[in-house]
């Protein structure tokens, strides 16, 4: 099955293409430019390969959640692309990205996922890994950070030795950093090697590793037409500082 899939939805915009098997993909930590710099990388991988749009099988985004802003370029590109080529469209959760790139970095059990969410929240949720992928043990979310501490600690020695964390939540916020380092947790081969504080495997999602969810859509039949797309934020709205006499 040839794949294009995209995410914007962190300070990183990444585009990642399958073709007969083959993997191509760019990743770049670009703030603010995701729109000036999403439709070039998606021409410039579609080069590398040698293959045009339209001959692909599926397209895939990175449906959240993750900046509002971010989400949405994502997702307009994608309904443009699929509408221009009747494509069918897998969303894939950026959470659940992280999750299987930690995985594959790092040896464990469980996969804790938090997210900087701003507003002093985060975007959470817990795997674990089994036969059949990586099992959904602490839905997405959005919630403070001391909730998200809260169903760590619930989990118990379960999690002691066997836990991979990814997102950039455990830096941004005290309390889950404070829960990290009380953790005999795995690091990354680079970290273990450097010998230093305990930190996440992943920070930011990445399209390469939306390819087999995206997949696992196609095959179960799961996917939408582009008028369909729709993007995740967990947050329904943003608290905005309101204006003297507005209601």
């Amino acid at each position: 099955m040839n794949i294009l899939a995209i995410d914007t939805a962190t300070e990183a915009c990444s585009v990642a293409l399958e073709v007969d098997n083959t993997l191509y993909s760019h990743f770049e930590v670009c703030p603010q430019q995701h729109s000036q710099r999403l439709l070039p990388m998606i021409d410039a991988i579609l080069k590398e390969a040698g293959v045009e749009l339209a001959s692909l099988d599926l397209l895939a985004f990175g449906r959240g959640p993750g900046s509002f802003t971010g989400v949405r370029i994502a997702t307009g590109m994608i309904q443009g692309l699929a509408l221009g080529t009747g494509l069918p469209v897998a969303g894939v959760s950026t959470l659940k990205a992280m999750a299987v790139e930690a995985a594959q970095k790092s040896t464990g059990q469980f996969v804790a996922v938090a997210s900087d969410a701003r507003m002093g929240e985060v975007y959470f949720c817990v795997y674990k890994q089994s036969d059949n992928g990586l099992e959904t043990i602490v839905p997405e979310q959005v919630c403070p950070p001391t909730e998200a501490v809260n169903y760590l600690s619930e989990l118990g020695e379960a999690l002691n030795k066997n836990v991979i964390v990814a997102g950039t939540g455990w830096a941004a916020y005290e309390e889950l950093q404070q829960w990290l380092n009380t953790q005999d947790a795995p690091e990354s081969a680079a970290s273990a090697a450097a010998n230093t504080e305990k930190k996440p495997a992943v920070t930011l999602p990445n399209a390469a590793f939306m390819l087999e969810d995206a997949k696992e859509a196609a095959r179960a039949n799961t996917t939408t037409s582009a008028a369909e797309v729709k993007p995740v934020y967990l947050r329904d709205k943003v608290t905005w500082k309101k204006l003297p006499g507005r209601e």
